[in-house]
């Protein structure tokens, strides 16, 4: 019997609660609604159903056989159902599902369900940073490699819906947020686990709770999967050690020659030794993949080349949402004369990322609300505990557009100004697309 049919099968008798109907929750229903027509299905959300997109309020108006729990009260009605099938971005640990889970319902998510019945091979990437650049990359060289492979998880589309037609021959590359692998029971045939840093903190409980959540990337692989992991990244180091997978190092001074020949890229050589390893496990020829990474332009947001406007070079580093990334930016470029800080304050702590800037001798500092104050008192301590007497000039702005006509008037030709905030974007913008969207169309218009 295959594997979906016994899947299918345990749901008969179930009653069922889509938690969560964003993007992933309506690909949830389509999949519950192929093998069960008329059975009634639970839909919870926070939004009330005329904030719902759409798309999503005509399905619900639509399918006579939905118990809707929508608006501010969406989890007070989890007792009526035995397994619910949970959106990631709802977290684990609201009193409600505690209480839920407790008395024996079981929470399942749309990754756990692919994991379960996709036929084919997996390749999964997660990292605090770097994984959705890492996770294209990968399958634009497996895809020139000749493979049958998809894109899936958090950069691609919802995954259930190409089960129907997947066969063993597929791949799928599967970018991997903390969320999606919090609680798997199931690792990936070929595991990339790139870097874990603090983030998350306001989902989470505690920082070892992500950690837990990350490294069920690799917790149950078997002895015949690979993992390639990041040896400097101590954590990922320790996690790596207790894996029964074949371990592979991502080392880029393997690569150095050839990277060297790309000249000042923009991606991080550990994405793409990490990539270069995968395309090494499927046999794809090094000429193949050398031709890929070189022609690969990187993805938005990801510290993007905007353009050269009035002499002065503009990079979008919108996805930089901690220090560490924001460091990482910094270095890759060179000579960043501004440098767009702040945005939402989730309490992470900014010594390093200071000490980096007043080495870097970075001259001015356009700050965001909230964390931006917290970051410029940050440098002004590690300043006078130097007795640094020249310190970069900060600029407090409250829109995009502010901050942009500051950085023409005060970056001088021939240098970088970069917006790479290493905090996220909630509060004066929706998230990190629109933060960095707004950047790019101020940056033209002031520009002209």
């Amino acid at each position: 019997m295959r594997k979906e049919n016994r899947f299918i099968q345990d749901l008969e008798n179930k009653k069922i609660l889509v938690l969560g109907f964003g993007i992933e929750g309506l690909d949830n229903l389509m999949f519950l609604r192929r093998f069960f027509p008329k059975k009634k299905i639970g839909i919870a959300d926070r939004l009330e159903i005329q904030g719902l997109r759409s798309k999503f309020r005509k399905v619900l108006q639509k399918d006579q056989n939905l118990v809707l729990h929508l608006g501010r009260n969406y989890l007070k009605n989890l007792s009526n159902y035995d397994l619910i099938i949970k959106s990631p971005g709802i977290p684990p640990f609201l009193p409600e599902i505690r209480e839920r889970r407790k008395k024996g319902a079981r929470f399942i998510s749309q990754t756990e369900i692919f994991f379960k019945l996709f036929p084919g091979r997996i390749v999964g990437v997660t990292g605090t940073k770097g994984k959705s650049t890492t996770a294209f990359l990968i399958y634009k060289i497996l895809k020139e490699g000749g493979f049958r492979v998809c894109l899936a998880g958090n950069i691609g589309k919802p995954v259930l819906s190409f089960l129907e037609k997947a066969t063993k021959r597929d791949i799928f590359v599967y970018e991997l947020s903390c969320h999606q692998l919090y609680g798997l029971r199931k690792s990936p045939q070929v595991a990339i686990l790139l870097n874990i840093f603090p983030e998350h903190l306001d989902y989470y409980p505690d920082f070892e709770t992500y950690i837990q959540a990350k490294s069920n990337i690799a917790r149950w692989q078997k002895e015949s999967d690979f993992l390639i992991y990041n040896p400097q990244d101590e954590i990922v180091k320790k996690i790596a050690s207790e894996s029964k997978a074949k371990k592979i190092r991502i080392e880029p001074q393997k690569c150095q020659r050839f990277f060297r020949k790309l000249g000042i890229s923009k991606i991080p050589m550990v994405n793409l030794a990490a990539a270069f390893e995968v395309g090494r496990i499927f046999g794809i020829s090094r000429r193949i993949i050398e031709k890929t990474i070189s022609d690969f332009q990187g993805l938005p947001h990801r510290l993007e080349y905007v353009g050269e406007y009035r002499k002065i070079k503009f990079y979008n580093d919108s996805l930089a949402t901690i220090p560490e990334a924001t460091i990482e930016a910094i270095n890759r470029l060179g000579k960043v004369e501004t440098l767009f800080l702040g945005g939402f304050d989730r309490g992470l702590n900014y010594q390093k990322l200071a000490e980096v800037l007043l080495d870097r001798k970075i001259k001015n500092l356009i700050f965001f609300p909230e964390s931006g104050p917290r970051i410029w008192e940050q440098v002004k301590k590690i300043a006078r505990k130097r007795k640094i007497r020249k310190m970069p000039q900060a600029f407090f702005v409250s829109s995009m557009k502010e901050g942009v006509k500051l950085a023409y008037e005060q970056t001088s030709e021939g240098k970088i100004c970069l917006l790479s905030c290493a905090a996220p974007s909630f509060g004066l913008f929706k998230d990190y697309r629109d933060r960095g969207n707004q950047f790019k169309k101020w940056v033209k218009k002031l520009g002209k």
